[in-house]
């Protein structure tokens, strides 16, 4: 008979074109289950499963791969006894699987009924017994095995009896718990006796979850008492989860129950409330409560009309339309401006002197400006709105004088960042009209503080972005304006709002990137950095015990030396803030907590030695300053604060004329360097220098840390000095350091930053400055502790900076 001929007994067309119905014969009758103990072939087609492996107790659907398969299955249904081997691969690809890969033990089914659709075909398998491969007769698709079928020895010993007895009480318990175990015991018990223990093993292990390596231990356990013992341990484990999930289950239903109890028992007792008129429905109480929130207040005539317009329209709408809702925020928001509220200001100079030196050691050039600032306003009797601008570099405590400025005056404070803010609405508000609009971030402090006089800091203005959606900065006139902040108008609450009580404190590491119109509005005060005597104090008055507290370390047990602070200071945190030096305390309190743990009683005193142990070696060794001829030290100003900057010159070649710059300078220092070497060539005779000197000489100029961005015009007299000193064949005659701008004419003019650098002359042991005359005033407002043992000259031209570098 052809294979076709064979195929068409178990395959015909049904009525959808893209199905096949697989049967066991042509008629469609339904099929007969084979017995447990018909007699069996000793020659098999493998197939293999993934998933669960199967158990001979077993009659369920299996679902394979159609263009895989379909080929075993034909040569199956050729076969009188429909015998089919399942196997289990894990998580093996069943169809991608080789024959060594397959395990020796599996389960043999019958298959009846199948139907197969375009990709998968699913056949009806009755599980019959184990087998075992012997052989391979093929071993790439379709598999052919020779197999045996081993049996468990029969055993009515009181043990297995015990175990059969424990598996079926632990069936019953498993019942009540999920009725799909119902389901599958009838149609064992329609198979089986439940007196046959080796089925009913089988039966047990295949309707638990278990993992598929797990069941397939149990298939390939052949004694049946060393079976039933593992198929024991996979029922406990399952009445454990499915009494977990009952109670899961239980406890959820019991709490939806609750809740729905509540709320039925609130519903009537509101009906029961309205209808004795002792309750009010949402809008009224709504209404009540802004109207208690606007008693209190003070507002000005025309805020009170527009939200009694706004109360009138909500005492209207119904609750649930969704202008009731826009209508209520605009309400929550607009009687939570603290209209006509202000605090009492504490005009005490002394209280506020107090107040600064308990939060800061140093900085007394800055803490007298802000005494005379609000030494107006004791004066006056009131502080008027103002807009102080402090700017330093990072760490030297600008957002925390703020907050002592509103100590110092008993206001409230609030704080929020400019950096990178992009979106004008948030400082003026969306219109109403958005979904989830909102008022901005003024309108927000206001609300927060419940009054209209706090101390409001705008923390990070020089870093304050703009894109399509608007220009913050701009936004910011209005607001930083005396003049037009009284009126301040939000988008959201559109009612002018008084900001002009407010105090703003801006705070920015430099002004270059504020806007001009904006920086006009503001009152500069300058923080430069620390030098190594106010750190100290700051460590030991401030960090020191801060840090330890956080920590929760006591006092007595850590301590650390002033030696030790200073190596810190010195070593390891030269910044012009204290941030990175609290972050280096920081870690020596953590290595001491390390040791802390393994000797509870043990206290410590932290010398230099612990610090380069706890820190390892310092960071900056001590600053060996540069001498030489062509070698001149300038001062330089950066946002980290002031900085030495040393200058190197030298002759390349002679062999023809040249000037090279390096060190990643900006555009106006390199003009800067052309402007020196101009002036130097045209004024050679001057200063007794070669005069064919620049005629047949290469000269490179480099400024050192050349990975480090520098620019500016300050750099022109040390330039200038160091490319004459080339030229003398002279070095300069003692360590000095120099900063000013030069012209074509020699004249030296004013730079920024004397605060900064002198500060960084001191922080490297520089002791004599030659400075600009136009920046005398500016040395002469420093405080005398940076003034106290420096030699400053001042120069106009820059004849008397040659007399100073190179004598008469």
């Amino acid at each position: 008979m052809s294979e076709e001929n064979t195929i068409e007994s178990l395959i015909y067309t049904g009525a959808d074109e893209n199905h096949e119905t697989l049967n066991e014969n042509a008629s469609g009758e339904g099929f007969t289950l084979a017995k447990p103990d018909d007699v069996l072939p000793d020659k098999l087609y493998i197939l293999p499963i993934a998933g669960r492996p199967f158990f001979p107790a077993q009659i369920q659907p299996v679902l394979v791969n159609k263009n895989r398969w379909k080929d075993t299955l034909k040569r199956v249904a050729k076969t009188p006894h429909a015998a089919l081997g399942l196997v289990y691969v894990g998580d093996q690809d069943p169809d991608q699987v080789q024959a060594e890969d397959l395990p020796l033990i599996g389960c043999v089914v019958k298959i009846h009924s199948a139907i197969a659709d375009n990709e998968q075909l699913q056949f009806i398998a009755q599980g019959l017994k184990r087998f075992q491969i012997q052989h391979w007769y093929k071993n790439e698709p379709p598999f052919i095995a020779q197999v045996s079928y081993p049996a468990a020895e029969a055993d009515d010993s009181d043990g297995v009896k015990a175990y059969a007895m424990a598996i079926v009480k632990a069936i019953k318990d498993l019942l009540p718990l999920n009725p799909l175990y119902t389901e599958e015991l009838k149609n064992y018990l329609s198979r089986f006796s439940p007196n046959d223990p080796s089925p009913l093993t089988d039966f047990a292990a295949a309707i638990t979850s278990a993992k598929g390596d797990a069941l397939q231990e149990i298939l390939e356990t052949i004694p049946l008492q060393e079976r039933m013992e593992k198929v024991l341990v996979l029922l406990r484990n399952e009445m454990e989860v499915a009494e977990l999930q009952t109670s899961i289950t239980a406890r959820i239903n019991e709490q939806v129950s609750d809740n729905q109890r509540e709320f039925f028992l609130r519903e009537q007792l509101k009906i029961i409330q309205k209808e004795l008129g002792i309750s009010k429905d949402d809008r009224t109480a709504d209404a009540d409560q802004f109207r208690e929130r606007l008693d209190a207040l003070h507002p000005p005539d025309y805020a009170l009309k527009k939200i009694e317009e706004e109360l009138q329209k909500l005492s209207v709408l119904d609750s649930g339309s969704p202008e009731y809702g826009v209508t209520r925020n605009y309400l929550d928001w607009a009687t939570s401006v603290p209209w006509g509220v202000y605090s009492d200001d504490r005009l005490d100079l002394e209280h506020a002197q107090q107040v600064l030196d308990a939060h800061h050691d140093g900085l007394d050039d800055v803490k007298d400006r802000i005494k005379e600032f609000l030494a107006v306003g004791v004066y006056k009797g009131e502080i008027a709105g103002s807009i102080l601008l402090l700017v330093g570099p990072p760490g030297v405590g600008k957002t925390s004088i703020g907050r002592s400025i509103a100590d110092a005056l008993d206001r409230k404070f609030y704080r929020f960042s400019l950096g990178g803010m992009r979106d004008e609405a948030e400082i003026k508000g969306h219109r109403r009209t958005y979904i989830g609009a909102m008022p901005g971030k003024f309108v927000q402090a206001l609300k927060q503080v419940e009054v209209s006089n706090p101390v409001i800091m705008l923390d990070e203005i020089d870093k304050i972005g703009a894109s399509y959606q608007g220009d913050p900065a701009s936004a910011l006139l209005e607001v930083l304006d005396p003049e037009q902040n009284a009126q301040f108008l939000d988008h959201y609450i559109d009612l002018p709002i008084d900001l002009s009580k407010v105090l703003f404190v801006c705070t920015a590491n430099q002004l270059d990137s504020i806007p001009a119109p904006l920086l006009d509005r503001m009152e500069t005060i300058r923080l430069a950095g620390y030098i190594t005597e106010e750190k100290l104090a700051i460590a030991k008055n401030h960090l020191w015990p801060k840090a330890l507290k956080k920590a929760g370390v006591k006092a007595q047990q850590l301590r650390i030396n002033q030696g030790a602070l200073r190596l810190l200071i010195e070593g390891y945190a030269r910044e012009a803030g204290v941030r990175n030096l609290e972050k280096q305390l920081k870690r020596i309190i953590r290595k001491a907590i390390m040791q802390f743990l393994r000797e509870p009683d043990k206290k410590l005193r932290i010398g230099k030695d612990e610090v380069e142990e706890y820190l390892g070696p310092p960071i900056f060794r001590q600053e060996r300053m540069m001498s030489g001829i062509g070698v001149v030290t300038g001062l330089a100003w950066t946002s980290m604060g002031g900085a030495t900057l040393p200058l190197e010159a030298t002759c390349i070649h002679t062999d023809n004329r040249g000037f090279k710059l390096t060190g990643k300078l900006g555009e106006v220092m390199r003009e800067s360097a052309e402007i020196a070497y101009s002036y130097v060539i045209s004024n050679l005779a001057k200063y007794d220098c070669d005069l064919e000197f620049f005629d047949k000489s290469y000269i490179h100029l480099h400024v050192p840390e050349g990975a480090t961005p520098k620019d500016g015009p300050s750099a022109g007299i040390t330039m200038t000095t160091a490319l004459i000193s080339l030229a003398r064949n002279q070095k300069v005659l003692r360590p000095l350091a120099m900063t000013g701008e030069i012209t074509l004419t020699g004249q030296v003019l004013a730079v920024g930053g004397i605060r900064e650098k002198v500060i960084a002359a001191r922080r490297s042991k520089i002791k004599e400055l030659i400075l600009p005359e136009a920046c005398r005033r500016d040395f002469d407002e420093l405080p005398d502790y940076l003034r106290k043992g420096l030699t400053v000259h001042f120069a106009e031209h820059y004849d008397q900076v040659f007399e100073i570098a190179f004598g008469k």
